[in-house]
């Protein structure tokens, strides 16, 4: 199997993959941290698939994210160490989430954005402050997938 290395955090919850793209320091960990936990708390099951590099790869046109094993289960919270969580060691990608710093990015993206993962898939993009204080409600306001469901059956 031929897999692209992707710097990010890549996290499911219920049937939904989703995993978080930025430079380093962006926030992405801690944004995908605050959706595992807001997931549980709606009694939604959730997991970590990788933290800081993602394989990513395609099978039979799905992307999927897979960890490395030396970091199963070890989500860095930049400053303030490193948390063991509930991990799965694959699952399918559905939604990528651009982490951005609103005082520097454009206010309103694109419409229906997407963003190409290295030639192994293209997902759906939206982009989230990594200064959110409720990220998994916003995401579920942004996509259009989301939107009337119960968040991330």
């Amino acid at each position: 199997m031929t897999a692209n290395n992707v710097h990010g955090t890549a996290i499911v919850m219920g049937t939904r993959g989703l995993i978080f793209l930025g430079p380093p320091g962006a926030g992405k960990s801690e944004l995908a941290f605050a959706c595992l936990a807001a997931a549980r708390l709606q009694g939604v099951s959730a997991a970590l698939i990788a933290d800081d590099q993602v394989f990513i790869s395609m099978e039979n046109g799905e992307t999927i994210a897979t960890r490395p094993d030396s970091i199963a289960g070890l989500l860095e919270l930049r400053g303030s160490g490193i948390v063991r969580l509930d991990s799965v060691e694959r699952a399918v990608l559905h939604l990528a989430i651009r982490v951005i710093d609103p005082t520097r990015d454009e206010r309103l993206p694109p419409e229906q954005e997407r963003t190409d993962l290295g030639g192994f898939g293209d997902l759906p993009l939206i982009r989230l402050s990594a200064r959110s204080i409720a990220p998994l409600a916003t995401i579920g306001a942004l996509h259009a997938e989301f939107k009337g469901e119960p968040p991330f059956s």
